[in-house]
């Protein structure tokens, strides 16, 4: 089970997305979502992103035989929430969607902390070659960041209407996250560890 997550970057069975089709699979579904809301409502929108989350899945795990834990997670979310959206004819449950997810990824990157475990280590280990108290302060603050996300879904949503959240969602977030990596950049340039050339 564990190797249909997660493949050490020398697994000989371990294939990489190309970087073009990587960020489609991943903006996809929220490009079907936004311009399906734009044309029709936040119904249709939702269900069309149930499945083209899905189907982006299927792509990844097509072509690389794994599936990384982040959009897993945040596709099992897509699906309950989005189901329960669909069934009970409430867009609360879709609009929620980000605060769970992104909550979510808070809490454990920031409770690993509390136990002495830097998670995005883990996860980021063959891109970034950090040292510990790196990996620490990079973990800290991506949690902190998933949290703001989390408030900043609350507020907009409860504030707002579902057009606006919608452009949030799609305009917002993808723009902030971008701007938040580029501000670790510093960091991880500060504390990455320089590797020696393997014999």
């Amino acid at each position: 089970m564990t190797a249909l997550f997660e493949r050490a970057p020398n697994d000989p069975k371990h294939k990489d997305l190309n970087p073009i089709l990587k960020l489609v699979l991943e903006l996809g579904p929220l490009g079907v979502f936004f311009f399906a809301n734009a044309r029709l409502d936040i119904f249709w929108a939702t269900g069309s992103f149930m499945v083209a989350t899905l189907v982006a899945l299927a792509v990844s795990f097509a072509l690389t035989r794994r599936l990384p834990i982040m959009p897993v997670v945040t596709g099992v979310v897509v699906v309950v929430f989005g189901g329960l959206t669909l069934y009970l004819h409430d867009e609360t449950f879709i609009k929620m969607k980000p605060t769970i997810v992104n909550t979510l990824f808070g809490a454990v990157l920031l409770g690993g902390l509390v136990f002495g475990k830097a998670l995005l280590g883990y996860v980021f280990d063959s891109v970034f070659h950090l040292t510990d108290e790196g990996w620490r302060k990079l973990t800290f603050r991506w949690g902190l960041f998933f949290l703001l996300l989390a408030v900043l879904n609350e507020v907009i949503w409860r504030s707002f209407p579902t057009d606006v959240w919608v452009n949030f969602k799609v305009f917002g977030i993808m723009p902030l996250t971008f701007l938040f990596t580029l501000a670790q950049l510093p960091l991880v340039n500060r504390t990455s560890i320089e590797q020696k050339p393997a014999e």
